[in-house]
């Protein structure tokens, strides 16, 4: 299975942090935010990587990470993201990359305390679609909501003014090879991009769409200078716990 790292955009909702540099750059706690989604895939098993940015900053990544050799990898791949159009239009540009396979795509501010080890296996041996994961956060309404009917989900409201639940769809989407099928339908929204609440809505609709809870803490780093601040918090914190 392929894992796929989208770490482009402009980062605006962190500035002025992100004026010179890349968001995903930017330090949380002891090391730089892109290592802890690379780290999650690891974990989980997977090893070959695409990275996908973009920006003034782009070549940073290459400086940073290398081959991957702090990760046990042998090898990283890179893509450039000319625009910032949307997570789904960044996903598919790592379309040649994935080829016919399965990717697990994690979104480069995403920061999870667990492990995903138990979903990843639980979506190789589903048979077709994709799976989401879940968590229940205080401003549902910051985040694609799902709507439930038991473990099934019946549909996603993007930022919904009035949440029908607590739970979030989080950064972390897994897919199987007709999702590049799937973006190349998509038109864009009223901001202008191609949004991956269409996508997770349109696996939805052909009901090949699964879904877990998150185990343990997570943070979306990139949300907000207080959500920023929260992430590093929780890892510093987390990190005390260790010793």
């Amino acid at each position: 299975m392929k894992g796929v790292i989208l770490a482009g955009g402009g980062g605006t909702r962190l500035y002025p942090l992100t004026r010179i540099t890349n968001k995903h750059l930017l330090p949380i706690y002891d090391k730089p935010m892109i290592y802890y989604p690379i780290q999650t895939l690891v974990n989980a098993g997977i090893t070959d990587i695409l990275i996908v940015t973009g920006g003034n900053n782009a070549g940073d990544f290459l400086r940073l990470l290398g081959n991957g050799r702090e990760f046990g990898l042998k090898h990283i791949n890179y893509t450039y993201q000319e625009r910032a159009g949307g997570i789904a239009e960044a996903l598919g540009l790592a379309k040649h990359f994935v080829g016919g396979q399965k990717v697990v795509v994690v979104l480069g501010d995403n920061i999870i305390e667990g492990n995903i080890l138990k979903s990843v296996h639980a979506f190789e041996k589903q048979e077709r679609g994709a799976k989401v994961l879940l968590k229940e956060v205080p401003d549902p309404e910051n985040y694609g909501v799902p709507i439930l009917d038991g473990t099934r989900i019946v549909t996603i409201e993007e930022k919904p003014a009035k949440p029908a639940t607590n739970l979030a769809v989080l950064g972390i989407y897994m897919y199987d090879a007709q999702v590049f099928e799937i973006i190349q339908t998509l038109k864009p929204s009223g901001r202008g991009e191609l949004e991956i609440t269409d996508v997770n809505n349109a696996f939805i609709e052909q009901g090949n769409m699964t879904c877990d809870v998150l185990e343990g803490w997570w943070a979306d780093a990139g949300a907000s200078i207080d959500a920023y601040l929260g992430a590093n918090n929780m890892v510093a914190q987390h990190a005390a716990n260790k010793i």
